[in-house]
């Protein structure tokens, strides 16, 4: 699934953000509840594979992802 991701900022911010929404996860768990109030983040493949995704756009050094998953090999001979 190669989806272009423009939400806001270039790909670096975005990148940086979506970080920072992963590191959340890791250190305060998915969920939690106080009371009656319960606090669900965002679901951490989804953001590990937005992470995958712009951390190849960057790699690439452009801002769209058409074909950003896909590689050239080149054999010669044999």
């Amino acid at each position: 699934m190669s989806e272009n991701i423009n939400l806001f900022g270039s790909p670096q911010q975005q990148l940086e953000v979506v970080n920072d929404a992963i590191v959340s996860i890791l250190r305060g768990g998915q969920s939690y509840k106080i009371g009656t109030r319960q606090l669900t983040r965002a679901d951490l493949a989804q953001l590990r594979q937005m992470q995958s995704q712009l951390q190849s756009q960057i790699a690439a050094g452009r801002d769209s992802s058409l074909f950003g998953d896909t590689v050239v090999a080149v054999f010669e001979g044999r």
